[in-house]
C-alpha cells in the first residue's frame, strides 16, 4: 500500500467500494447532427458518474474542478448500449481523481470497445462550497492499483505546471 500522509479520522475505503458501472441506451435525444453519439452528452454521463465515485467515497456534497485525458476514441450511434466504469485511483486531502472509461458494447457478443477515458478531479466541499478534507483514504494494493496512484501524481504535477505557465 502507498503511504498516505494525511489523517483519516474515519479510516480507508477500497476501489471496489466506491466503483461505478453504468448502462445507457442510446436514444434519439443522445445523437447528434451526424447520427452519432453527441459528445457534450458523454461528458454530461462522464462528469455525473465521476461525482457518483467521489461521493460514495468521501460521504459529502463534491464538485468537479477538472478534467483530464477526454479523448474520442471511436463513435457510438443509435440504439447502442454504452457501459462507464468509473473508480477512484488517488485521493488527496481534499481532492479524489476518478478513472471514467466509456465503452459501447456489442449486442451479438457482448464485447466492449473503448469509446472514451477520462480523469476527473473531484473536490470535497461543505455546504458553502469551500474544499473540507476528506475522512476517508484509499486503500490501494494490486499493481494496477498502485499504477493508476502513481499515474495520479504525475497528472497532478502536469496540472500544476501548466497552471504555473498560464494554461
Amino acid at each position: 500500500m502507498i503511504e498516505d500522509k494525511y489523517e483519516r479520522p474515519l479510516g480507508l475505503k477500497t476501489v471496489d467500494d466506491t466503483k461505478v458501472e453504468r448502462y445507457k441506451v442510446l436514444m434519439y435525444e443522445d445523437i447528434n447532427g451526424y447520427n452519432r453519439l453527441f459528445g457534450g452528452k458523454l461528458m454530461m454521463m462522464i462528469d455525473e458518474a465521476a461525482g457518483i465515485v467521489a461521493t460514495r467515497h468521501c460521504g459529502t456534497t463534491v464538485t468537479t474542478a477538472a478534467v483530464d485525458n477526454l479523448q474520442f476514441k471511436q463513435a457510438a450511434y443509435l440504439g447502442d448500449i454504452v457501459v462507464i466504469v468509473a473508480y477512484m485511483t488517488y485521493v488527496g486531502r481534499t481532492s479524489m481523481e476518478v478513472r471514467v472509461d466509456t465503452y459501447v458494447e456489442d449486442r451479438t457478443t457482448g464485447l466492449r470497445h473503448v469509446i472514451n477515458r477520462a480523469y476527473l478531479t473531484e473536490v470535497c466541499v461543505d455546504d458553502k462550497g469551500n474544499p473540507i478534507p476528506i475522512p476517508y483514504g484509499l486503500d490501494i494494493s494490486s499493481a494496477g492499483e498502485i499504477a493508476e496512484w502513481e499515474g495520479a501524481l504525475k497528472r497532478i504535477e502536469m496540472r500544476k505546471s501548466r497552471r504555473r505557465e498560464g494554461f
